[in-house]
Formats: C-alpha cells, sequence, structure tokens
C-alpha cells in the first residue's frame, strides 16, 4: 500500500508463509508495566485520507488504517509473526488453488447491529468490482472469475455482479476464480475484500462520511484534516478484542508536529519519526523508543504516461539516474542509518525477496550514470522534478536525492512539495504529476507478489506509472497459476527480474520502523506492516 501505510502508499510505510519476526518496541518496556484503563482512547498520527472510507476506495496509508481498524475480513495477519489467522471466517477451503469455499463464524455484526452473512462479502465484493463505483482498488478483484463482464477494460459493464461469487447460505459461499491463484488465501486479509452492511447500498457516499463496519473500533466521528475519533466496539467478535477505548487518528501537516506533540504527551503513538530528528529520538524517549523491521520500501516512481518518459530509449535515462544516487551516503548521514540501501523491487524480509535483483542500476556509479542518461538522450529538458508529501518528512532526503543526481549528472533536479499526503497522492492517480514522484510501498499482505503484481502488472490498482510490459504480466500470470506459494515466490522473482529493463520506478531504501510513543500509553508492539497492535495497546489507568 502506498505509504504516506497501507493498502498501501505509505505516509512516512493452506501453507502459512511468514515474515521475519515482527516488531516490537526497543526494550521490554513496551510491556505493560502498570495499571490500564480500558475504557480510554490513545491518539495515533495519521494524515487525512485520500477518498471516502470505503474498503475498495483506499490504497493509502491514511484512509487504509482507519479502515483496518473499522472493518474485518475473513482474515487477518497476527501481528506477532505475519501469519494468516481466521477471523470472520471460520474456514477457507480449496482442492485446486481456483475455487474456494468459505464458511463463516455465526455470531459477527456490523456496528448497526446487523448480522455479517455471506452476502454482505458476496455484494461488497461485486461493489468495489463495478466500474461504475470508480472504487480505486477495483484491480484487486480481477482474479476472480467473471471481473471483466464487470470492469470490462473498455466499454460498459454487462452486468453488476461476478459470475465466480455464489452465495450458499447465511455462513456459506463460494469463490470461482478465473485461473489458479496458490496464494490467494493471503490476500484476502487486504481491507478491499472487507465486509459491507445492507444499508452501504442505498447511500455509498453517506457511509464514505461515516462507516458503518465490523472491526474491532466503530466511527464516532470525522473533523476533516484534523482529526477521525473511533471508539471499541463491544460486540467485536474476533480474536483480537480490545484493551483501551479507541483510537483518535490525528492529521499533522508535518512530522515536526507530530513529534512535538509526542513529546509533550499530546500524541500517544507515532507513524515515523521525522529525519530531523532520526539522530536524537532515541535519546529523546529513551526506552519509549522504536526501531523495528518493516515489510517497507521507498521508491522513485515516473510517468511513462507522459510522452517525455514513454519511449523505451528513456529506461536508460532512468537507469543512469538510479546510478547517480549514493543510497549508502543518504542513509547514513541524512537518514542517520535508519534504512538501508534497496537492491530489489521487494521489500527485504518479505517471503520472495531476493537481493541484487537490480542488478547495477542501484549501484553508485557517477560516470555510468551520465554514459545511460546521454545513450538515452537525456533528460527531458534536462530537468527532472520530484513531487512527495510534505507532512511525511521527506523534503531532507529528496533534496539529498536531487543533490546527489545534479552533482553527478549535471541533471536539474528540484524537489516538488504538495501540503499533505492526501493532495500529493490525488496529483498522482490523477495524472497530474510531471516527471517522477515518491512512492512509498508497505506490504498488503506478506508475499513479494504483493510488491510486484499490485504494482507493476498492467493495469493493477497501484500502478500509477502507466507502466505495461507483456514479458512482466506473463511471468506474473505464471506465477499466479504456480502448484505451490513457494513456487510462486519463485515465479514473481523471475517477474522481478525484468522490471530493470524498463525501469519504471528507482528502488531507494528499505524502511525500518522509527517511532515511539507517550508516557500514557503501554504495551505498545508493532507488526511487520509497521502498525502498531492497535487493539493490545494500554492506557495507563
Amino acid at each position: 500500500m502506498p505509504v504516506a501505510t497501507r493498502a498501501r502508499w505509505v505516509l512516512a510505510a493452506a501453507t502459512s508463509v511468514a515474515l521475519v519476526a515482527s516488531g516490537c518496541s526497543s526494550s521490554d518496556e513496551g510491556g505493560s508495566s502498570g495499571s490500564s484503563d480500558s475504557s480510554q482512547t490513545f491518539s495515533y498520527q495519521s494524515s487525512e485520507p485520500q477518498n471516502p472510507l470505503q474498503p475498495a476506495n483506499a490504497n493509502e496509508t491514511g484512509g487504509g488504517r482507519i479502515i483496518q481498524n473499522l472493518f474485518k475480513g475473513l482474515v487477518d495477519y497476527d501481528p506477532s509473526n505475519a501469519k494468516i489467522r481466521m477471523q470472520v471466517a471460520d474456514t477457507i477451503e480449496t482442492s485446486d488453488s481456483q475455487t474456494f469455499n468459505v464458511t463463516l463464524k455465526d455470531g459477527w455484526t456490523f456496528h448497526d447491529g446487523t448480522p455479517v452473512h455471506a452476502k454482505n462479502f458476496v455484494d461488497a465484493w461485486n461493489w468495489g468490482a463495478t466500474t461504475a463505483n470508480n472504487q480505486i482498488n477495483s484491480s484487486w478483484f480481477s482474479d476472480i472469475e467473471g471481473y471483466q463482464d464487470v470492469h470490462p477494460a473498455s466499454g460498459q459493464p454487462t452486468t453488476d455482479k461476478m459470475s465466480g461469487l455464489t452465495v450458499v447460505d447465511d455462513l456459506h459461499f463460494t469463490v470461482k476464480l478465473s485461473g489458479k491463484v496458490s496464494y490467494f488465501e493471503y490476500k484476502l486479509g487486504y481491507i478491499a475484500f472487507s465486509p459491507l452492511p445492507d444499508a452501504f447500498f442505498g447511500d455509498p457516499a453517506g457511509y464514505g462520511q461515516k462507516p458503518v463496519g465490523n472491526g474491532p473500533y466503530q466511527f464516532v466521528s470525522w473533523d476533516h484534516n484534523q482529526q477521525l475519533t473511533t471508539k471499541a466496539y463491544p460486540g467485536y467478535q474476533g480474536v483480537d478484542k480490545p484493551k483501551n477505548g479507541g483510537v483518535v487518528f490525528k492529521m499533522y501537516s508535518t512530522a515536526e508536529a507530530a513529534y512535538a506533540d509526542l513529546q509533550s504527551n499530546n500524541l500517544d503513538v507515532m507513524d515515523q519519526v521525522p529525519p530531523s530528528a532520526l539522530a536524537t529520538y532515541k535519546t529523546d524517549l529513551g526506552d519509549r523508543a522504536v526501531d523495528e523491521p518493516q515489510g517497507a520500501i521507498q521508491n522513485i516512481g515516473f510517468t511513462l504516461y507522459q510522452a517525455d518518459w514513454a519511449s523505451p530509449e528513456k529506461a536508460k535515462v532512468r537507469q543512469g539516474l538510479s546510478m547517480a544516487i549514493d543510497r549508502d551516503t543518504i542513509t547514513k548521514t541524512v537518514l542517520q542509518g535508519s534504512r538501508k540501501p534497496a537492491t530489489a523491487w521487494v521489500a527485504e524480509g518479505v517471503e520472495g525477496y531476493k537481493a541484487g535483483q537490480c542488478g547495477e542500476f542501484c549501484t553508485f556509479d557517477a560516470a555510468k550514470a551520465k554514459q545511460l542518461i546521454a545513450e538515452g538522450g537525456g533528460a527531458p529538458g534536462n530537468r527532472l522534478t520530484i513531487t512527495y508529501n510534505a507532512d511525511g518528512g521527506h523534503k531532507e532526503w529528496v533534496d539529498a536525492v536531487c543533490n546527489s543526481i545534479r552533482q553527478n549528472t549535471g541533471v536539474d533536479c528540484v524537489g516538488d512539495p504538495k501540503p499533505d499526503f492526501k493532495t500529493a497522492r490525488a496529483a498522482i492517480t490523477g495524472h497530474q504529476i510531471n516527471g517522477a514522484f515518491r512512492t512509498g510501498w508497505v506490504q498488503d499482505y506478506p508475499l513479494n507478489a504483493n510488491f510486484l503484481a499490485d504494482v507493476y502488472r498492467t493495469g493493477a490498482a497501484s500502478n500509477d506509472f502507466g507502466y505495461s510490459d507483456p514479458q512482466f504480466d506473463q511471468l506474473a500470470t505464471q506465477a499466479d497459476q504456480a502448484a505451490s506459494v513457494a513456487d510462486s515466490t519463485t515465479g514473481y522473482q523471475q517477474a522481478e527480474a525484468v522490471l530493470p529493463g524498463g525501469m519504471p520506478a528507482i528502488p531507494l531504501w528499505y524502511y525500518r520502523t522509527t517511532s515511539g510513543y507517550s508516557t500514557k500509553v503501554q504495551n505498545v508492539k508493532f507488526d511487520s506492516f509497521g502498525n502498531p497492535a492497535w487493539t493490545q495497546v494500554e492506557v495507563k489507568g
């Protein structure tokens, strides 16, 4: 998901496959050390959602993190080890990785008291997939048989129901895919696959402003660009019942302002500390500082849909620009060692990660960089503009990247700050960017397919570049149809090896969760998705 966290673009980020052990605080003090008050809320650093709060309409962290707390799907991922765990689903069975028989647990309800039944999943998925509803995550349903009928490449849909979804009774439904996808169960933990209450379909716009979900927290209020308030749902049936009274998502215009509030106990949990505090935050916060692995990567994407960047020879320019970036120096100095230089498009620690996929193009070599840029006909206008969100603490490293490019190639590189993540994402998804843009990605599910198929496949929901390569698409399809999850990850490594030739995005570095929390909370532990274990945070009594 794009990071700002989900879905996700980042603000600051059968057989079960697990990541490396998921994160927790930097010392044992993250655990409970005193009494707590389960009725009290805690606050979290957030950003204004890009879109209305509909599960199929959020692929960025501002909206995604809120939705994942308001809704709960068939499965999610255990924050302690990233393994799949059943939530609304009792069982998901398949004998061929193409037809899945889903059995729901009885007793789940939406926050309006209505039951969560099979039709609530089927109706939600059909609604999210249909072209007419303009949902940004619609392509997540493209594996399902009949998707092309509700979401044709051109023209109008012939129906609003995918043939691959069948309600058997209140607690059973079947999902038939158009082909085998060995890891389909992993994808079901993504927020787009959440159920929706019956009343939603009578007023989708209204429910987007006042969502009614089935998750551990229910909606209270939304003061746009200020904060969104939730409270614990007493009827929640999930395995992760809240130990607190709710989460208040506070919107900040800068990471520095959030960090100042954290230090003064006006904010309880941060997303990521700003670069300006990386050298001091562990001293500032002591045992409340967090430094843990995260399945996320920072990239620079290109507008391949623009004529200036669309021609095949411009791939050499992008390769050269990548080689002009001194990742090692920037991560050690500007980012204070809190990031690790990337050598691939998949984040380190994710199942299927393979180092070195970027080859020489992620290695700093000023002479080779200039050579490649010249061979590609030069950067358009000898200029590169990198758009980024100013509220995410990105200015320092964007300036450093531009300085590296400018000094080593002569290309005039400048940053283009947008005031907040919502504005930046709207410009990116609306194809209103000229040249290049910051594009972080944090895992939606812990497999390399999420970093590849969901970002670089033709027409994918998060393919903001306009990238299309038939060889990549073919290898991705073959990987989907592999006999096992392990074979799929190997297949996606082969697809990833195609990316250096077109270089749609420049891998920069792998994230870590560099965060912290106030003195008012305890038991704050982060998972490998970069999220706190929301329901387990305790507010001190």
